[in-house]
């Protein structure tokens, strides 16, 4: 008895070392992964919050003395700052609601009606488009919204929400499954239709991921540069990213200028993150162990 008890023990000791020594990677993995990030963040806020003489010296890991927001003054007149961010804004308001209300719609006629071959083929059919990217079909975008007059923020608008709809319909698709069909079909028995059982009913269960494909669609409309600079014909109707871009050579030696200016485009996206973080982890979750 003593002999296998031992030996249990010693086992468990090697189990509990192994465990130990597992945390310890994964805890320096994730440290490291920390400081990659944080490292360039508390750059960009050191050297936007610095004057023109502190950032010439070009100690970018110095805190400002004093603070100084003279970056941000010159950011703001010289790349039109309030156009630009209200163009930004409007396009990621319109292609955020427009995902998750085209997206949810989509997934569950889709879901609802699997066992139609229709149904089905365009699930696979959106499956395969999330592997053609924007910049294989981007000369025939541009061509087609000359043609039909969508080059302005509004065909970038409806352009973000298609191709963001396939990644989106998988995520509803897989929430979706599950949820009970009970709740559907009693609706159905006090008299509600397919379009009343779906507002009252499925759409507000979808809750959680309809906040996680909003905040998906929020980062990739906000940070998208490559879309609206091709798409967009009128310079002044540019969106934040491009603007940016634009006045590149003006910003190249004024860094307190350029960083400030990041950081103000950056800053919507990195705080409707740190709001919504626990419904976008909450949502992928549920999504992911529902069958």
């Amino acid at each position: 008895m003593s002999t296998v008890l031992n030996q249990r023990l010693a086992k468990r000791s090697r189990a509990r070392i192994g465990r130990e020594k597992t945390n310890w990677v994964a805890t320096s993995i994730l440290a490291l992964c920390a400081l990659s990030v944080l490292l360039p963040l508390f750059v960009t806020i050191s050297m936007a919050f610095k004057s023109a003489k502190q950032a010439v010296n070009g100690q970018a890991f110095s805190l400002p003395k004093p603070f100084s927001i003279e970056g941000f003054t010159s950011a703001w007149e010289l790349v039109n700052f309030p156009r630009a961010f209200t163009i930004s804004l409007l396009i990621t308001l319109v292609a955020v609601c427009g995902a998750v209300l085209v997206a949810s719609m989509a997934s569950y006629a889709i879901h609802r009606n699997w066992h139609r071959r229709f149904y089905r083929l365009s699930f696979y059919y959106l499956l395969g488009a999330m592997f053609l990217p924007f910049p294989v079909l981007a000369l025939s975008q541009v061509k087609l919204t000359g043609l039909v007059g969508l080059d302005n923020p509004v065909g970038v608008a409806i352009l973000h929400i298609m191709f963001g709809l396939s990644f989106n319909v998988l995520l509803f698709t897989a929430f979706l499954r599950g949820l009970p069909g009970e709740l559907e079909e009693s609706a159905r028995i006090d008299g509600a239709s397919t379009w009343t059982a779906f507002w009252r009913i499925i759409f507000p269960l979808l809750a959680p991921m309809s906040a996680t494909v909003a905040i998906f669609a929020f980062l990739a409309s906000w940070n998208d540069f490559m879309m609206p600079s091709l798409i967009i014909a009128e310079q002044a109707d540019q969106t934040l990213p491009v603007v940016q871009q634009l006045f590149q050579t003006q910003f190249s030696n004024n860094y307190h200028v350029s960083f400030a200016s990041y950081l103000m485009a950056m800053a919507p996206s990195i705080i409707a993150y740190l709001f919504t973080q626990r419904w976008v982890m909450s949502g992928l979750t549920q999504g992911a162990v529902k069958s």
